[in-house]
C-alpha cells in the first residue's frame, strides 16, 4: 500500500536525477516562457506609464468621487494583500505543523506572496495623492519634531505591510539559499560568480545545516503571528468607521479567512500550469492539488458562515442603515450584480470541491480556482463601494463607476505579478530541491522498515 510520503513523490527519482531536473534554468529554448514574459511585460510597461499619470495628474483621474472616496485603489490594495497570506500559511504554519505536502509548493506559494505583497504596497502609496511624500508616514527622527498621525489607518497598513514583506524576504531567501549553491555549482562565467554571491558561500556542511534549521523555524515563528496580525489590522481599516457595513467587530478573523481563501486561490491557478507546461507531475502530485482544494473549500465555509454571521448581526442590531445595507442596497441596489457575483464565486463554486473527482479534475480545480479569485476581488468592492455611495444624506448619495486608469492600474498589477513571477521560475530554483531529497530518503526509511515491524516495536 503507498503511504503519505510516497504519493507525495511517487517517481523517487535518484539525488543527481532530481537536481539536475529542478536546477537547471529555464532558458529561451523554452518559447512559451519568452512569450509570456513579452506579453506581461507589455503590461508591465502600461501599468508603469498609468502610475506616471497618477503621478504627474493627480487621482482625479480615478473615478473616485464624493462619497466613494476610497474604490479600486483600496480594493486592489485589500485583495491583493488578502493574496499573500497563503505564501506564509503554506511555507511558515504548515512548516511549525510537519506536514510534509508543503514541500513541493512552498516556495512558488513564498513568491506569490513576495509578490502580492509588492503589488499590495503600490496602492496605499497611490493613493496618497502625493506619493513621493510617502516617508511622513514612518515615524522617523525628524529634526522639525513631527510624528505621523497614529489614529490614521493608513500609518497602520505601512507598519503592518513592511513587516509582513520584511519577514517574507527573509524566510524566502533563506530557503532558496541551498538551492542557489547548487545553480552556483552548475554554472559558468558571470552567472556563476552572481550565484556565489546570492549563495553566501553554503557548502552544504552540518554546521550550516544546523544553523539554516534552527533560523527557518525561528523565522516560520515569527511569520505564523503575521498571518493574523497583518489582515486583522487591514480589517480594521474598516472596523474602526461608522459607515454602515463597516463597524463590525466580525471583520478581523473574516478577513483572515477570506485572505487565506484567496491565497489559497491563487496558489492553484498558479501551479497547476506550471506542473503541465514544466514537467512537474512527479513532482507536484495530485494529491498536492487535493490538499489545497481540501483548504480552499474549508476557508470557503468559514468566508459563508461569515456573510451569515454580518447580516444577521445587521438584522439583529436593530439599526435601520444597518438592515437597509445589507438587505436592500447590497442585494438589490445599483452594486446587485457585483454582491451575486461574490456569494456566488465565494460560496457556492467551491461547494464543487467536496467531490473528489472534482479536485482530482485539474481542469475543474482551475476554472474554480478563477472564480474565487474573481468572486473575492468583488466581495472587496462590494464592501468598500456599496458602503460609501449612500452616505448619511440622500443628497450626497453617489455612484461610482470606475475610469480608464482604474481599469489600467488592476490590469497592470496582474501583468506586473505575474511578470514578476515568470522571472522567478527563470532565474531561482521554484522547488526546494533539499526538502525533496529529505523527504525522500524518509520514505526510503519507511520502506526498510516494514509497517508491521514498526507496529510491534510500538506495541511493546
Amino acid at each position: 500500500m503507498t503511504t503519505h510520503a510516497e504519493a507525495l513523490l511517487p517517481a523517487m527519482p535518484t539525488d543527481r536525477a532530481l537536481t539536475e531536473q529542478l536546477v537547471a534554468p529555464i532558458g529561451p529554448g523554452q518559447r512559451w516562457l519568452s512569450r509570456a514574459l513579452l506579453f506581461c511585460g507589455a503590461i508591465t510597461a502600461l501599468f508603469a506609464l498609468a502610475m506616471a499619470y497618477t503621478f504627474l495628474t493627480g487621482i482625479g483621474t480615478w473615478g473616485n468621487n464624493i462619497p466613494v472616496g476610497w474604490a479600486f485603489g483600496i480594493t486592489n490594495f485589500v485583495w491583493w494583500i488578502g493574496i499573500g497570506h497563503a505564501g506564509t500559511f503554506i511555507s511558515a504554519i504548515l512548516l511549525l505543523l510537519q506536514q510534509k505536502w508543503r514541500t513541493s509548493i512552498n516556495r512558488i506559494a513564498e513568491g506569490m506572496t513576495l509578490f502580492a505583497v509588492a503589488q499590495a504596497g503600490l496602492f496605499p502609496l497611490l493613493h496618497l495623492g502625493r506619493a513621493w511624500f510617502f516617508y511622513w508616514l514612518v515615524p522617523y527622527p525628524s529634526t522639525m519634531g513631527m510624528w505621523p498621525q497614529f489614529m490614521s489607518a493608513l500609518a497602520w497598513d505601512i507598519a503592518a505591510i513592511s513587516t509582513y514583506l520584511t519577514i517574507s524576504v527573509l524566510f524566502w531567501y533563506l530557503g532558496t539559499i541551498p538551492d542557489l549553491a547548487a545553480r552556483r555549482d552548475r554554472s559558468t562565467g558571470r552567472a556563476r560568480a552572481i550565484y556565489a554571491v546570492v549563495a553566501l558561500g553554503w557548502r552544504g556542511s552540518s554546521h550550516h545545516w544546523r544553523h539554516y534549521k534552527s533560523a527557518q523555524l525561528l523565522l516560520a515563528g515569527l511569520a505564523t503571528p503575521l498571518v493574523i496580525s497583518v489582515h486583522s489590522v487591514v480589517s480594521t481599516d474598516f472596523a474602526t468607521g461608522i459607515l454602515p457595513g463597516w463597524h463590525s467587530t466580525i471583520f478581523p478573523p473574516y478577513f483572515v479567512a477570506g485572505a487565506i481563501f484567496s491565497g489559497f486561490a491563487m496558489v492553484l491557478t498558479l501551479v497547476i500550469p506550471m506542473r503541465r507546461y514544466l514537467g512537474l507531475k512527479s513532482v507536484i502530485t495530485p494529491l498536492h492539488l487535493d490538499m489545497i482544494a481540501k483548504l480552499t473549500l474549508v476557508m470557503s465555509l468559514i468566508v459563508s458562515f461569515s456573510y451569515l454571521v454580518e447580516h444577521f448581526m445587521a438584522y439583529y442590531s436593530g439599526e435601520w442603515a444597518e438592515r437597509h445595507m445589507f438587505f436592500e442596497v447590497r442585494p438589490f441596489g445599483p452594486y446587485a450584480p457585483v454582491f451575486w457575483t461574490m456569494i456566488v464565486c465565494n460560496c457556492l463554486v467551491p461547494l464543487a470541491l467536496a467531490s473528489s473527482r472534482v479536485r482530482a479534475s485539474t481542469i475543474a480545480l482551475w476554472i474554480i480556482s478563477i472564480l474565487v479569485n474573481v468572486g473575492m476581488w468583488a466581495e472587496r468592492l462590494v464592501l468598500i463601494v456599496t458602503s460609501q455611495h449612500r452616505d448619511f444624506l440622500p443628497s450626497s448619495f453617489g455612484i461610482y463607476q470606475p475610469s480608464v486608469t482604474d481599469v489600467v492600474l488592476f490590469v497592470g498589477s496582474l501583468g506586473f505579478f505575474l511578470f514578476l513571477f515568470l522571472l522567478l521560475l527563470r532565474f531561482v530554483p521554484f522547488i526546494p530541491i533539499s526538502e525533496l531529497k529529505e523527504m525522500k530518503r524518509e520514505i526510503a526509511r519507511e520502506r526498510a522498515v516494514p509497517r508491521s515491524a514498526t507496529a510491534d516495536v510500538a506495541s511493546s
